[in-house]
């Protein structure tokens, strides 16, 4: 009797399952463990959060997050970072949120900092992105991730370092044939937009306030910095990456906040899921080829 009714809940949430679509809706408990992905010369190391569904062994895409805080501050296990991470492991995507070195730590990053230390800011924490997926392909019989479908995502500093690495950064860590799915940026920019091309471009989804004081919507300086300042750097943002790939033909979704400050930089992740899972599923996992935007009031 007691076989008979387990084999009956099963059958019951297989049907259930069936009657759900992935990746779309809730349909997983979720487990998360941490891992060392990078031991450094200092007693710390880089560390990262996988979050897996569970009552799935096919192997998943997977959401890489970097969280925000100018290269100097923030941690990867915030209450809306988790929350975030969560839910869309719940969704069926396998979730990691990393740590990487904070390196302006005491330095800050505005108008006094220098401009090449900015940019090395970037690319550091690019590389550590980079490790942090080259430990998640390497141990595949833990992680299990489809390694055709991997997208980077970010807030703020976070999104600053996803979208260099997808699009600036020369990445001699990944493998060579390597190729990520897609970006999120939550108000990120980039140093140029001159390797954006038909070959390079990927779909991508940005949000951004329009009236982003630290991080430029459109096109100029960090910080609003004076270009006689040692850390003037002129950054393009969420409107000209749009126009970018706008202009090649390529997939985008640009979701901009009218009035929206840089406060609004870490609104997407509690607020925005239908919107992020509606790219992943259409955009990325089903390569829908479109050109999507939206905007709303602050």
């Amino acid at each position: 009797m007691k076989n008979s009714f387990l084999c009956f809940v099963a059958l019951v949430f297989s049907l259930y399952l069936e009657a759900q679509t992935e990746y779309l809706e809730a349909l997983y408990p979720v487990e998360k463990t941490t891992h060392t992905y990078q031991k450094l010369k200092r007693k710390d190391s880089l560390q990262l959060d996988f979050y897996k569904p569970l009552g799935t062994d096919k192997k998943q895409p997977l959401l890489l997050y970097v969280h925000g805080g100018g290269f100097s501050g923030g941690v990867r296990d915030d209450a809306n970072t988790v929350e975030f991470a969560t839910k869309m492991a719940e969704k069926g995507y396998a979730v990691a949120s990393i740590s990487y070195q904070l390196i302006m730590k005491k330095k800050g990053f505005g108008c006094d900092t220098k401009t090449k230390e900015k940019i090395n800011a970037f690319d550091t924490a690019a590389a550590d992105i980079s490790k942090a997926i080259k430990y998640i392909l390497k141990h595949d019989d833990i992680f299990n991730i489809d390694k055709d479908k991997v997208v980077i995502s970010g807030t703020s500093a976070g999104a600053e370092a996803v979208l260099h690495l997808a699009y600036v950064y020369e990445n001699k860590i990944l493998p060579k044939r390597f190729e990520f799915a897609g970006v999120i940026g939550m108000a990120g920019a980039i140093t140029t937009l001159d390797f954006i091309d038909k070959e390079k471009a990927i779909p991508t989804q940005l949000f951004h306030g329009t009236n982003d004081n630290l991080v430029p919507y459109h096109i100029a300086a960090h910080h609003y910095c004076s270009p006689k300042d040692k850390g003037y750097l002129l950054l393009y943002g969420s409107r000209a990456i749009a126009d970018r790939l706008k202009g090649l033909g390529k997939s985008y979704f640009l979701f901009s906040v009218n009035g929206g400050t840089h406060s609004w930089s870490g609104f997407p992740m509690q607020r925005c899921i239908m919107e992020v899972t509606d790219f992943l599923y259409n955009d990325v996992l089903n390569q829908a080829q479109r050109q999507t935007e939206r905007t709303i009031g602050f």
